[in-house]
């Protein structure tokens, strides 16, 4: 009778140890989601100028990616924003991106070299135009920023293509009615302090660092641009319909927008990667991107807009597989 005891005994034992392993083995899924498919190797994060929102946004991102897929090297590499993002990743000189909308959709009009492989992996958040002046400025129009010295941006930069599509709609020749500088975030707010220009064009995420620490530094203002500015901008042939009208917060620049918010003009930042990506390794990638927004959001306030309701609308351009593949495992 004792031995069948003992027997029975040892059966429940393996039987409870066989319910631990399970156990802990359904544990480790759950904390570790991607198991070992979890990608590896190294992937090329383009990001943006040094003290722009996209430099920010992918120092932040490639924290939480470190978190989520420890195997995986990212490494970011600054640019001078959107139309140079597209470019590097539509050539494969980077895997992800983070770009504007217009920028996309000039690449793909203009017949870019590997436009057609171009993917979106979700819609972050919106740029907002900022054209900003000194405080004692005379200009309160875009039309009254001709014969000045205006910074437009770096050639390549998102910056000059709707600083080129704001000026125009505002009847200005960007190249012959305004004296414009190739200079961007990273410089031009020095040279408005040194009176070096009159005015400089920006846009990116609200609030932008270096736009704040300027105010606090500089007297300064916003130039409004009024809706029927923007309705110019939607006209056939201008390359521009992604662009929408918008209001600038009034507590977006404190000491600049004396808590009046300022008409502008919006365009909608998307997540981009190319059609050849591995499906995982961008399914992992959104997954971070969207599980990441407080977090992140935290340091770049732009980031708090990421939604996963509108996230898929990543127009113009089709959500890559991957992504899709992560948007049907949440869905509820």
């Amino acid at each position: 009778m004792f031995p069948a005891l003992t027997q029975i005994g040892r059966r429940r034992a393996l039987q409870g140890s066989a319910a631990a392993f399970v156990a802990f083995g359904l544990l480790l899924w759950w904390l570790l989601p991607l198991g070992e498919s979890s990608p590896d190797g190294k992937v090329v994060f383009s990001t943006g100028t040094r003290t722009g929102v996209y430099q920010l946004y992918g120092q932040l991102l490639e924290e939480a990616l470190d978190k989520d897929m420890p195997r995986l090297d990212v490494d970011l590499r600054p640019s001078e924003g959107s139309l140079e993002n597209v470019q590097r990743v539509a050539t494969g000189q980077a895997d992800f991106t983070i770009a504007a909308a217009d920028a996309v959709e000039k690449y793909k009009d203009a017949g870019g070299r590997g436009a057609d492989l171009l993917r979106g992996c979700a819609r972050l958040y919106d740029d907002y135009v900022h054209v900003v002046v000194p405080r004692k400025s005379s200009v309160r129009s875009i039309a009254e920023l001709r014969g000045l010295r205006v910074a437009v941006g770096q050639p390549g930069s998102g910056v000059r293509l709707i600083a080129d599509h704001v000026l125009g709609a505002a009847g200005i020749d960007p190249k012959k009615d305004i004296r414009p500088v190739s200079a961007g975030i990273a410089d031009a707010t020095d040279m408005l302090k040194a009176g070096e220009i009159d005015a400089f064009f920006w846009s990116g995420g609200l609030p932008t660092t270096a736009v704040s620490d300027l105010s606090d530094s500089f007297d300064i203002q916003l130039v409004p641009i009024e809706a029927d500015l923007v309705a110019k901008l939607h006209k056939p042939g201008t390359g521009s319909s992604y662009y929408r009208s918008a209001l600038m917060p009034a507590d977006a620049y404190h000491r600049a927008q004396d808590g009046i918010a300022v008409p502008t003009v919006a365009v909608a930042n998307l997540l981009v990667t190319r059609a050849g990506t591995d499906a995982t390794l961008t399914e992992g990638v959104t997954r971070t991107v969207i599980n990441s927004r407080d977090r992140i959001g935290e340091e770049v306030h732009a980031a708090q807009r990421v939604d996963l309701r509108t996230a898929i609308y990543t127009d113009p351009l089709d959500l890559h597989g991957g992504a899709q593949r992560y948007y049907r495992s949440v869905k509820p």
